[in-house]
């Protein structure tokens, strides 16, 4: 039995049943798939024989039910479909046609500055393969990333519980205009001048306030931004000491003094994923590309 399964069972009938188990409707299904109504029964009473089991029922009220077995089959079916998608592609990166969807998300500063290099690389050797950007904030990063809205993401440390690769180190700076009577100073002191600073948020809340409660600080946030643009904005109207990552300093225009601070607040940047190993091959390349194309920086 188990060998006659192996030999009969077809991966087309078994697609046909998956559609059927979407619509749980077989005119829908046949809608869906251009071939006639007999042809997609005659494809389940096949997959049904093959298996030896029932994999839908007719109810009277409910329609077309999937049987507790056929539940499961459409688990495996749907995981062998991820499968059968990965083998293609495999082939094709072989062939250096690597084709498909690479989903992205990003925290702006790493769009501007990480992401031109590595999608112009990455264009480059696989031109088929489209790339979805979306821009959020690292804990917007992490839902998508969650519930695989998006493939991977570029978020700041902490990474949690997610499977990441480190791009590149960062560390916090303070900003002030020219002639500051500041400029002379090696480094700003967060607990001295707290009452002066401007707090861009950014995703590096945690790390700021970690480094700040192992040196015994709390953090009077007298002015709290969203954007490092708005963040500039104010500085550049004397309102008070920017505090701002230096890595998204990086991807805005300014000409203020940039200082150090004491403690030094740091933290990564990186890649996320729930698996690196179960993503598909295009974003293992896509991957792979930006953590070459990033070691420089």
């Amino acid at each position: 039995m188990v060998m006659r399964m192996h030999e009969n069972m077809n991966m087309n009938n078994l697609r046909i049943f998956m559609i059927v188990a979407q619509k749980m409707n077989v005119t829908e299904a046949s809608r869906e798939l251009y071939i006639s109504q007999p042809a997609v029964s005659k494809a389940l009473k096949n997959l049904e024989t093959s298996l030896n089991i029932k994999l839908f029922i007719r109810d009277k009220h409910n329609g077309l039910m999937l049987t507790d077995a056929g539940k499961e089959i459409l688990v495996l079916a749907r995981q062998m479909k991820v499968i059968e998608n990965n083998i293609y592609e495999i082939a094709s990166r072989e062939n250096k046609l690597l084709r498909g969807k690479v989903k992205v998300g990003s925290f702006p500063a790493a769009s501007t500055n990480l992401l031109p290099k590595t999608i112009a690389l990455f264009r480059a050797k696989y031109p088929h393969v489209r790339i979805e950007l979306m821009e959020g904030t690292s804990n917007q990063i992490k839902e998508w990333v969650g519930d695989r809205t998006v493939d991977i993401g570029i978020i700041a440390s902490p990474f949690d519980a997610f499977e990441y690769k480190v791009l590149t180190h960062d560390y916090m700076v303070a900003i002030i205009p020219e002639h500051h009577p500041l400029q002379q100073a090696a480094k700003i002191d967060i607990d001295d001048y707290q009452n002066e600073f401007i707090f861009c948020k950014g995703g590096h809340e945690t790390a700021l306030s970690n480094k700040l409660q192992e040196q015994n600080i709390s953090l009077k946030e007298q002015l709290t931004v969203q954007t490092a643009d708005t963040l500039i904005s104010m500085v550049k109207n004397n309102l008070g000491i920017g505090i701002i990552s230096n890595f998204t300093l990086a991807s805005v225009s300014h000409n203020f003094v940039v200082k150090d601070t004491h403690p030094r607040i740091e933290r990564d940047i990186g890649i996320i994923a729930h698996s690196f190993e179960e993503v598909t091959p295009a974003v293992k390349e896509f991957t792979l590309v930006m953590s070459q194309s990033s070691s420089s920086l």
